[in-house]
Formats: structure tokens, sequence, C-alpha cells
């Protein structure tokens, strides 16, 4: 510690301030000292009106920067880094965390003078441009949180500013779901991209943590003052003229709670869905579109949470919605809005369950029935017999693959005869991350890899393989995107039988074959040699085994 900083440490104590209150009244009284404090502090001193126009939110996106406040700016031919609180510790742990920030000179101004700038900068075109402008002439439904840039870098309440920049910044990395976890140092942000989560984000003390998580509760309507067991909840924001839907799960931890925000864009109309629009081999589509077609029985969407199942049964059910067909829904939530069509949300609070709204639904005189998931015997049984009556019943399943299906629905007490009578088809899904277009490279795939997928030396030769080196597009994790995939089973007479006399998983995988089944593993191989993703990432979701 120099002589001078131990002078303003006497000072400050006589005047009974801590270092950095003394130190910003110094700079308030008399700015001139702006570059002897900064020089002392190892700091580079920029005025505020060098601050002005000179931005570089490409380097630090300014959801990023209010949070943290902090600005990156062009000073003498260089970015520098612009801290609003030289003094704050939690900011240089945040920034030593960051491979773009940390090789960053930093550099203080005038107190109030980044907060100053920032504020202007959500009026400012050239931030804008990334995300995107407001509506300003659109309606905000009354029910809804407003979130702007400018609400962002206006609100003087750290805890509202930290959880309003975690809610705008999450729409716009196409985060699907936010995890804000508690942990003996503060409060600590995830969020889950493209199926893989990814570290954002925090910040320090328990407080902090604990007051985080007491706002996203009285935005849910829950009870702040409950932390002993778990808590669901939902609320609405309007985020750049968008409509977005937020489910929470509050979760009692060791150190506090934590939370899990998922992100249900409302903005995603289902009249713009299509099966086209998804992405899936044409054949794969045309398989999916007959099955959808079929006047009545029963079409299964499989695969773990988040592989896009819901998407996939919107998508089929968009085009068979021509007008001449009572379609109904029951869902849990409502997550596209189709016109013409009946949709029913599910409120277990109030007794209307999938099995009770299922029973009502059949009393409506349906062509169609799109059940959201099928999660118990009930409501199994139900649906199986709508489709031996002559309705069309989709719905998704939990199960490991398509063949596996039947033994789900055993396990649920429904009639092997029935169920297997009712089924059209199963479409087992997946989506894989899509190599990053940006910083794809061609390269030799991995030995391992391609022995447990066991790759002729032919199929390399004639493959494209290809990995994403990592970018500032991709986050630096060489994807960016997603690739749906799905394998069909439709149900054959042969297969039917195989599944009534309870044959091996080998012996139906056998029969279906012999019909031109396509599996979803070769599905993904090829995906691999055509450099849209890689070998890892398949390994990852679908196995190479």
């Amino acid at each position: 510690m120099s002589d001078q900083i131990r002078q303003w440490q006497a000072l400050a104590e006589q005047q009974g301030l801590s270092l950095a209150n003394y130190l910003l009244e110094i700079l308030d009284k008399a700015p001139e000292q702006l570059q002897a404090l900064a020089t002392r502090l190892g700091l580079k001193a920029i005025e505020p009106p060098d601050l002005a126009n000179h931005w570089r939110f490409d380097l630090l996106p300014l959801p990023q920067a209010l949070v943290h406040q902090v600005l990156v700016v062009d000073w003498q031919g260089e970015p520098c880094l612009v801290l609003g609180d030289p003094f704050s510790l939690a900011s240089r742990r945040w920034i030593q965390s960051s491979k773009t920030l940390q090789s960053l000179p930093l550099a203080m101004s005038l107190p109030g003078a980044v907060k100053e700038q920032l504020t202007l900068a959500e009026t400012s075109q050239r931030v804008m441009q990334p995300f995107g402008e407001d509506d300003e002439n659109a309606r905000v439904m009354e029910t809804a949180q407003e979130i702007s840039l400018s609400s962002i870098a206006l609100d003087d309440n750290p805890v509202v500013r930290l959880v309003n920049s975690m809610l705008f910044d999450a729409l716009q990395s196409r985060a699907s779901d936010i995890h804000v976890e508690t942990t003996p140092q503060g409060l600590e942000i995830k969020y889950r991209i493209d199926g893989v989560l990814q570290k954002m984000g925090q910040a320090a003390g328990l407080d902090m943590a604990e007051q985080s998580l007491s706002r996203i509760k009285v935005l849910s309507e829950l009870d702040i003052g409950e932390r002993r067991v778990p808590q669901d909840g939902r609320f609405k924001a309007r985020i750049q003229a968008r409509e977005v839907d937020f489910r929470v799960s509050i979760m009692p931890s060791i150190h506090g709670e934590d939370a899990v925000l998922r992100i249900l864009d409302k903005s995603q109309r289902g009249e713009s869905l299509s099966l086209d629009s998804l992405g899936l081999a044409a054949d794969t589509i045309e398989r999916i579109r007959t099955l959808a077609s079929e006047p009545y029985g029963m079409l299964l969407v499989t695969g773990p949470t988040g592989s896009g199942k819901s998407t996939t049964l919107y998508a089929a059910l968009s085009e068979t919605n021509t007008g001449e067909k009572k379609i109904i829904t029951i869902e849990d939530p409502v997550e596209y809005e189709l016109p013409g069509v009946l949709q029913i949300p599910v409120n277990d609070k109030k007794g209307l369950t999938f099995a009770r709204g299922l029973r009502s639904i059949l009393r409506h005189d349906p062509d169609t029935i799109l059940v959201g998931e099928i999660r118990d015997g009930e409501t199994a049984g139900i649906a199986v017999q709508a489709a031996l009556t002559g309705h069309l019943v989709m719905s998704s399943v939990h199960a490991n693959s398509a063949f596996s299906v039947l033994e789900r629905f055993i396990y649920m007490d429904v009639e092997p005869a029935s169920f297997v009578e009712a089924l059209n088809g199963v479409v087992a899904q997946r989506l894989v991350r899509r190599i990053c277009e940006e910083c794809a490279v061609e390269v030799e795939p991995d030995a391992e890899l391609t022995r447990l997928a066991k790759l002729s030396h032919l199929h390399l030769k004639k493959g494209r393989y290809r990995i994403g080196k990592g970018c500032e597009a991709c986050r630096h994790t060489g994807y960016r995107g997603r690739l749906a995939m799905a394998e069909v089973l439709a149900v054959t007479d042969s297969i039917k039988e195989g599944l009534l006399q309870r044959s091996s998983a080998s012996a139906l995988r056998e029969l279906a074959q012999q019909s031109g089944h396509l599996f979803i593993r070769d599905i993904a191989l090829a995906s691999a040699a055509a450099g849209h993703t890689t070998l890892k990432e398949i390994h990852r979701v679908i196995s190479l085994y």
C-alpha cells in the first residue's frame, strides 16, 4: 500500500467513512483529481465526455453491462473496461471469470458517469440494432411485467435491476431455462442454451441471493416468507413487444433457495408452425404427416424433457387444422395459440386434471384431440378408448425409445391388446446442437468416437466432419442452434403382432427394419457426416453404442 493510500485511509477513518466512499467524495468535490486517483489505483482515467458514443457492446452486451455497472469503450485506439465502482471486489471477480474481459485494461471515470452512459445507451440506435426495437404503440397486458432496456437502466433498486436484466438477457440468448442458484458466495446464474447449461454470471453476498429469490417470488405471487418447502408459480413479462411467460420452480437448498424459470415465448404463434419448419429430414416429415392425417387412432411422440415433443405435435396439428374438424387440446400449459382450436389449460388446484379434462372433451364432439402428456393410467386408458371410438388422439409420453412405449403403457395398467389396436405410430425424437457456422472447420473425427460408432474407412472418407472452434457468436461453445432428429415407427400388422406377443426389442427392431424403418442413430450419424453436428454431440444425446 502506497503512502498516499495510507494517508487517504487515515483521513477516511477520521470521518467515519470507508476508503471507497471517501475517495468518491473527493472526486465529487474535486473532479480534477481523477487522473491522480486513477494512477494510485492502477487504473486508466477517462473523462466522462470520452465515454460518449464510444461504446463497445459487441464485446460486452448491454444487459450484462447493466447488471455489473461496467462499460467497454474505445479509448486512445484500444478498448477499455470502465468500472462504475472501481472499489467493487464482486465486479473484479466477475471480470476475471470472463475470457473476453480479463484481457482488457481497466479504467475509471467520475462518479455516476458509467451509469449515465448506460442509461443513454437505450436510446442509441447503435445499441438497439442487436436487440430489435420495442414497439412503443403495442398494448401491454395489464398483468404483464414490462421490461425494457430503459426500465433496467433507470431502476435504482439493484435487486430489481439484476432480475430484470437476467430475464432480458436470457431471452436475447435464446435460453429455454434460467437457473438461479444460491451458493456460499452468493448468487450464481446459468442459462440452458441449446439444451446445455452455461454459467452466465454471479452476484456476491447471500443477502443479494435472498433478495433476488424474494423478487422472483413476488413476481410469481408466491409466499416470500416460506423457505422450507418447494413452491411453483408463473408470471408474465413483456420484453421488446414480445409476450413471454415464465414458469417458476422454487426449491430449498442447504445454502438458501434455488429457482428455475422456464421461458415460454408467446410470440411464437402456432399458425406459423409446420412440419417443414422443424428441420427434420424430408422422409421423416412425410411419415409423420401420413400418421397425423389418419382419421382415428393414436399418434405418440416420445423423448426426454426438452426434446421438442410438444413442438412436433403442434406442427402436425397445425397442418390438419383446416377448419373442417373439431380440434380440442388439453395442455399444461398452453404453449402455442392455435386459431380455431379449443385449447384447455390444466388446473390441478381447481381439479381440472388431464384425465378429468379428457373425459369432458369426449362429450364435446371432437374429431382430433391433443393431450399434452400422458402421465398416469387413468389418462392413458381414456386416451386409448377415445382412439378406438373414432377419434384421432395425439400425445407425448416419456419412454426410452419407440419400441419401449408399450412397456410404458403396460406399466400404467393399460390393456395391451386395446393399446396395440389403437396405436398408429410412434415418433421418437431428440434435439442435438448444431455446429456454429461462424467458426466451423473441417477435422478428422475422433478415433475413439469413430470406433464406438463402428464407422468404416469408406464412410469416413465420404463424410465431411466438422467442429466449431468457438467464437463470440456461439459463446465459445462451438454450437449455435439445434437440429431435430426423429425416427418414425409406423405400426404395421407384423409389428402389432410382435407387440402383442411381447417380442424382444431386438426382434421388434428387426421387424421394423424389414418395413424400411430408419433408426435415429443412423439418422444422427448421417447428419454428423454431412457436417451439421458432431460425433461427440451425438454420443452425448443419443449414444453411439
